[in-house]
């Protein structure tokens, strides 16, 4: 009797432990660390941004440690795949294309798309043929172009800033990306005086219904406990604090 008390006691720890050691374990992120103001490296060579501190507040609220791992934007949802880490925290926005390969949270953020030309271009949305168009490679921003400007010269960038950096030496006539990221760049870069918006805020079934944390098809789990840490990092304030940061106005 002795032996089978101490035996299911034993048993016991051994559940318990293996309960704490799949929630303690280590969680790694993957971002690209090269779109400011979410994702980007600074000069001391750390990560920063909208979705670092996101992230961070997540796993803390998840009691996860949670370690980056930054990845070029092209190579993400392979890399993710292959197990290189555990969930995309990179302002990836929900469709139904990317659906097809990975799971993806709640969204956490919503932007629409931009474009925006040099100033005094006079371009208009509806009339963009032949003209010069930059676009990061693989975003939603790039497929939108591809669908609904079969016209125009588009050039995919493998960063956005290069894109943009084309755009201000005068090598595109307009940059399409999510309006607050090109808005960001816009404000360090000469603001209205050197650039403009052509048209209204895009809003697209191919550009998706906002961001999304990503994580491998079936990670059910990983992705209830990030809905969860999600609702409750916005109810708690840390959300918002978080926001007003980086923002001026509310991206939920």
């Amino acid at each position: 009797m002795k032996k089978i008390v101490l035996a299911l006691a034993t048993l016991g720890i051994a559940l318990t432990s293996g309960a704490y050691a799949q929630n303690a374990k280590t969680l790694r992120l993957g971002t690209e660390g090269a779109y400011p103001p979410f994702n980007f490296t600074d000069k001391n060579g750390k990560l920063q941004g909208f979705d670092i501190e996101i992230g961070d507040a997540l796993c803390a609220e998840m009691k996860r440690k949670c370690d980056w791992v930054t990845q070029d934007w092209d190579g993400i949802i392979p890399a993710l795949k292959a197990k290189k880490f555990d969930a995309i925290i990179a302002s990836m926005s929900i469709n139904e294309k990317r659906k097809k390969e990975v799971d993806f949270s709640d969204r956490y953020y919503f932007t629409p798309g931009m474009m925006v030309a040099r100033k005094g271009s006079g371009y208009k949305q509806s009339d963009l043929k032949g003209k010069a168009v930059g676009v990061q490679l693989e975003t939603t921003h790039s497929q939108f172009m591809e669908a609904r400007y079969k016209d125009v010269n588009l050039k995919q960038y493998k960063t956005q800033e290069e894109a943009n950096l084309d755009l201000a030496n005068g090598r595109l006539d307009l940059v399409m990306a999510d309006s607050a990221v090109i808005d960001d760049w816009i404000k360090a870069n000469g603001g209205s005086a050197k650039f403009e918006r052509v048209g209204d805020f895009v809003r697209d079934p191919i550009l998706g219904n906002g961001a999304g944390i990503a994580v491998r098809k079936g990670d059910k789990d990983l992705v209830a406990a990030f809905n969860k840490a999600l609702t409750a990092i916005k109810a708690n304030g840390t959300y918002t604090k978080i926001n007003n940061k980086y923002f001026d106005f509310d991206i939920r």
